[in-house]
């Protein structure tokens, strides 16, 4: 008689241990809490897990998305990253988004911006132009493509060299009129 006792408290434990699985929106309340705690790390804990426990969820995209911008933000200081470490997780991040989800409404902005990091702040010019020439190739009638295209046009200038670019373009189209 104890024998099947111990084995019917053995099942329930695994039966209550088994229904205690975290659902998406526990996930993102205990993300949302974090970062309103400025709990950044336990944040993108919770982000990460949702991403991991249901990686085929409507929301895993967005999590994604969202750790992304926390580290490009740089928001990450516990995590003892430097500022460069903080940003190449912020374009791997984005870049995963579209590598995962390619056709999430927000796998465009995230490649765009994987892109935009990799070139202006990484300063991984071939990296960059890889990444948004696949951008190009891929969402070409998207919102952000001429942003895109003005990146690559100005890839690894100066703020200074590419006004001094607009404006000679603006005397050259003069000049032809």
């Amino acid at each position: 008689m104890k024998k099947i006792l111990l084995y019917v408290l053995a099942f329930f434990i695994v039966l209550i241990t088994g229904c205690t699985r975290k659902t998406e929106n526990y996930y993102m309340n205990e993300a949302a809490k974090n970062i309103s705690n400025n709990n950044v790390p336990a944040a993108i804990k919770a982000y990460d897990n949702l991403v991991n426990d249901y990686p085929n969820s409507p929301k895993a995209p967005y999590a994604l998305f969202q750790t992304a911008t926390l580290y490009q933000n740089k928001q990450v200081a516990e995590e003892n990253l430097t500022g460069t470490q903080s940003l190449e997780k912020a374009a791997n991040r984005f870049k995963s988004l579209y590598d995962k989800y390619p056709d999430d409404k927000l796998a465009p902005k995230a490649l765009f911006m994987a892109g935009f990091i990799q070139g202006n702040d990484l300063k991984k010019y071939q990296q960059a132009k890889a990444t948004l020439n696949l951008f190009l190739q891929k969402f070409p009638n998207n919102e952000l493509t001429n942003s895109a295209k003005e990146e690559l046009n100005n890839m690894g200038l100066t703020p200074e060299e590419v006004i001094q670019r607009n404006q000679d373009q603006k005397k050259n189209a003069a000049t032809k009129q």
